[in-house]
């Protein structure tokens, strides 16, 4: 799942948003366990303020299982505990905002205990927030540039799965009221909070307001922000696109609107805590959280339409890879800053499904974030071209229209308003993922990426730097999934576990008369991270074998999901056929999902 060669031990690579940070400045390796020291990103002036550092301590230390020795080594530094993540790690208190905390880092790497150390950076929505019914949803049914939703809904709706919306938590809003269920709010800062006091079962957005200045000064010594901000109510926004009540005569429509809909508080006034989305991943997901009741609904999709700029943490590394692990799709917005998506976090953390966003010309949107790292666009709108004065609002017909509140800090009368932003095009993606998910459970979020990648179509219109797989496509998607085989076909669907730098068949026996086509046709659905491990072939009854797939050490891609045409014409059809996987190298695993054979 990751680019890196690897030729003895695994590196899996798995995947996550909120408001703006600056940070480190090289990712840590992308796997469940604490990372060394030396993998951390290196300390950098952020622009935001910060007040926590996250400290993962080796495993057998005694500060890895004991609150009291964690807290007294804290206490040797000079710092104390603030609480312990469900990762393990333990947030450490500054005393005080800063943007370089470099000396009490180093402090911390310099100890033999400690595996990893970093800023607990605050996080913050990936979206132009503008105070500005179902014919305005270009997004979802124009030709150029919709995502093609409406073909899908006759197929699947979204029932059964539940996504989470880390984000701002949720306002009431009636077009969303009979599809959210119960969340919780991760906001472990009482007075960031605005709820008198820290976590608890209320996932209501008590708005993220802002007046200039009141959340310190940046490395320049300018106030953030620079200016008052109102309450975004930016959670509510996103939940509508993904799954606003459908067919009700009022309102939006939602993407899978037969899904439902699992707030999860962590961004108020100042942004958010990595911590607390790091955690607030791990509980969507259905893992455990200390001091947090378990999750009677687990999310098989969650939606981050947040972030800053940063490498991706080992922290949330981490709580992605757990999340993957559980079988929960983790989409995420690539942020606004029209810059390479490699810096900005959780964006760029593995396994993730990393979302651009488009205008609805079917252009990559002037604002959004681009490169390698982008697995796919969706429309994310434009309320003013790019040229346009920025704060105005000149086309917001262009813009995403979703569920939203009047209030300009406390709750006031819902209403329906455009946004603009990666935020916007992220949860287009994750509806998406919801409704693959309703039509077949089984998926894998391996497979739910590698489904809507394969699916999408090309942009319409430009994108330079880099846009992924192109502009996601609901309909062609969907309608991959449960694809019947060809008449004829037959298919073997029992799982067959690849094993590491071994060799597994799985065979397909057949009673077709007279000899095979010379058009045989072999489909192939493979789960397996770094997918040039591999080589694949069709072996004939007797013996005979037919080379579909190579090895490559540069295709690093997971998974293979193809159909290969052989010339097998010299071969008598009936008898049993196989499916040979070799595994070249270490460290990458995975298992044969299912094939089929057209042998006329």
């Amino acid at each position: 799942m990751n680019g890196l060669r690897r030729t003895s031990v695994c590196a899996a690579a798995v995947s996550a948003a909120v408001f703006s940070i600056v940070t480190p400045a090289t990712a840590g390796p992308a796997w469940a366990a604490p990372a060394p020291v030396r993998s951390q990103p290196e300390p950098a002036a952020a622009n935001y303020p910060f007040e926590r550092l996250i400290v993962g301590y080796k495993p057998g230390t005694a500060e890895a299982s004991s609150d009291a020795a964690a807290a007294d080594d804290a206490q040797m530094k000079g710092m104390s505990v603030h609480r312990r993540m469900a990762s393990g790690a333990v947030v450490v208190d500054l005393g005080a905002k800063t943007t370089n905390a470099d000396a009490v880092i180093q402090s911390f790497k310099d100890d033999p205990d400690v595996a990893y150390v970093e800023p607990d950076l605050l996080m913050q929505p990936f979206a132009d927030p503008n105070d500005t019914e179902y014919s305005r949803q270009w997004d979802l049914f124009e030709a150029t540039a919709g995502m093609n939703v409406p073909g899908a809904w006759p197929s699947t709706t979204g029932s059964g799965v539940t996504v989470a919306v880390i984000d701002t938590g949720y306002v009431a809003h009636s077009d969303l009221a009979d599809r959210v269920v119960a969340g919780y709010d991760f906001v472990s800062d009482a007075a960031r909070a605005r709820d008198n006091n820290g976590r608890d079962a209320n996932a209501a957005d008590e708005g993220d307001w802002v007046a200039r200045g009141e959340c310190g000064t940046d490395a320049s010594g300018k106030p953030v922000p620079a200016a008052d901000q109102g309450s975004s109510w930016h959670g509510t926004h996103v939940a509508g696109t993904i799954a606003a009540s459908t067919n009700n005569a009022r309102g939006i429509a939602g993407i899978a609107h037969g899904a439902k809909v699992q707030p999860l508080r962590v961004l108020a006034k100042c942004g958010g805590a990595t911590s607390d989305i790091a955690d607030a991943i791990t509980w969507a997901s259905g893992g455990a959280v200390s001091g947090v009741p378990a999750n009677q609904t687990p999310a098989k999709v969650v939606n981050m339409s947040l972030g800053g700029r940063s490498s991706c943490s080992t922290t949330y590394q981490i709580a992605i890879t757990g999340a993957l692990s559980r079988g929960t799709t983790v989409v995420v917005a690539a942020g606004n800053s029209n810059l390479d998506v490699a810096n900005f976090t959780p964006a760029n953390c593995g396994g993730v499904i990393t979302v651009a966003a488009s205008s609805r010309e079917g252009n990559k949107a002037y604002y959004s974030n681009f490169g390698a790292r982008i697995d796919v666009a969706a429309p994310g709108g434009e309320t003013r071209r790019g040229t346009g004065t920025p704060g105005t609002v000149t086309t917001p017909e262009n813009g995403i229209l979703s569920t939203l509140n009047a209030g300009t800090t406390v709750p006031g009368a819902e209403n329906y308003q455009p946004y603009q932003g990666t935020s916007m095009a992220a949860p287009h993606v994750a509806g998406l993922a919801a409704l693959l998910v309703a039509k077949k459970p089984a998926l894998t979020p391996v497979q739910v990426k590698e489904l809507i990648k394969a699916n999408a179509r090309p942009l319409p219109g430009t994108c330079s730097g880099g846009c992924g797989a192109g502009l996601a496509d609901a309909t062609k998607t969907v309608n991959a999934v449960h694809t019947a085989p060809p008449s004829g076909t037959l298919e073997n669907t029992t799982d067959v576990a690849i094993v590491d730098r071994g060799t597994v068949t799985s065979p397909i026996t057949s009673a077709v008369p007279g000899n095979a086509s010379a058009a045989t046709k072999v489909g192939v659905d493979i789960v397996h991270s770094y997918r040039g491990d591999l080589v694949i072939d069709l072996v004939a009854p007797d013996g005979t074998a037919y080379r579909l797939k190579d090895a490559s050490s540069s295709d690093s891609a997971d998974n293979v999901v193809a159909t290969y045409t052989v010339d097998a014409s010299s071969e008598v059809a009936a008898g049993t056929w196989q499916l040979r996987v070799q595994d070249l190298y270490s460290g990458d695993t995975g298992y044969i999902n299912a094939w089929n054979l057209t042998l006329r």
